[in-house]
């Protein structure tokens, strides 16, 4: 029997990370995803911004950074095997 976890359960460990990053990173969807309309705020200068606004920025951008975290591991990981 081979040694570690299946190659696809590696893989699923994606799954939720991407499923809140589609959801939660980018809710509400229209007419341009929160998380884009934040980041163009806060790339323009910020003016007006409140920390209400950078609360909401982390909220909305923590999905991803988990989906980059779960994601460089799961590739390292699989490199390390090869």
């Amino acid at each position: 029997m081979a040694n570690g976890p299946h190659p696809r359960t590696d893989a699923r460990r994606l799954v939720l990370p991407l499923l809140a990053a589609l959801t939660l990173g980018l809710a509400p969807y229209a007419p341009e995803p929160h998380l884009v309309g934040k980041l163009r705020w806060l790339l323009g200068g910020g003016a007006g911004m409140k920390p209400m606004d950078v609360f909401d920025l982390a909220l909305h951008g923590a999905p991803w950074l988990w989906l980059g975290f779960t994601a460089a591991r799961w590739a390292t990981a699989r490199a390390a095997k090869r």
